[in-house]
């Protein structure tokens, strides 16, 4: 890469790589799904690079992920595969984080992309309504309506969240 022609980038990209992937991987469910999200989206980024840095380049960054995702996600939709029971709980032990982990990205597979997308922008990336509605193209209603259904999604496919996130010191609601 020529630094003369992208300064900062390279900057960029090491400083908030890793919280952009972090992102992606909650956006997608899949490490390698998330790699490519991310790389995809620095790729195009870079293309345009002058006017992303003299603005947000993070901003811009995340809007073109959660673009991406979106443009994936209606090109191979997998129809849903719903279990007749849900899965058995946890109790109280030393790997209670980890599957309360494995529980949230299974319930969180469930949400359809928009509703995942408002998720991790309002409670993951901290984001007011007016803000995530601006990252997304959407109106401030549409973010309360996909916020609305995703959480109600979320509790009906995995309603012992709310007290294994409480148990583990978070929670969700």
């Amino acid at each position: 890469m020529d630094e003369d022609r992208y300064p900062g980038f390279r900057d960029f990209v090491s400083g908030r790589g890793p919280a952009l992937s972090r992102a992606a991987y909650l956006l997608t469910g899949d490490h390698h799904a998330a790699e490519d999200l991310v790389q995809t989206a620095l790729s195009r980024v870079l293309r345009h690079w002058g006017r992303a840095r003299d603005g947000d380049p993070e901003a811009y960054v995340r809007r073109t992920m959660y673009h991406l995702q979106m443009s994936w996600w209606r090109r191979r939709r997998v129809p849903e595969q719903l279990a007749a029971a849900p899965p058995e709980r946890a109790g109280l032990d030393p790997y209670v984080g980890t599957v309360l982990r494995m529980t949230l990205d299974r319930a969180l597979a469930v949400l359809t992309p928009r509703q995942r997308a408002v998720l991790v922008l309002r409670f993951y990336e901290d984001l007011t309504e007016v803000q995530a509605a601006q990252v997304l193209g959407c109106s401030v209603g549409s973010v309360k309506r996909y916020a609305h259904d995703g959480l109600a999604r979320l509790r009906a496919a995995a309603p012992h969240l709310v007290d294994d996130a409480e148990r583990v010191g978070g929670g969700w609601r």
